[in-house]
């Protein structure tokens, strides 16, 4: 299978920010998958019933908050 690898970094509102998670929240519950689409390539993931979370909180100069999901 080929890669398929987004890695987009933007700046947005915090609202915004809930906005695109709830959005994933909502397709992950509802629909058992994730559709991504960049430059016309569209992509549709299937994720399992069981994954494993990872949520990682650093602060600093800068903070950051990161949230993985695996499988």
């Amino acid at each position: 299978m080929d890669l398929f690898d987004i890695d987009d970094t933007s700046t947005v509102s915090r609202e915004e920010a809930a906005k695109r998670l709830r959005a994933l929240a909502d397709s992950l519950e509802r629909h058992n998958s994730v559709e991504f689409s960049r430059n016309g390539n569209r992509i549709t993931v299937d994720v399992p019933d069981q994954v494993q979370l990872k949520v990682e909180v650093e602060l600093g100069e800068s903070n950051e908050l990161e949230i993985e999901l695996t499988w």
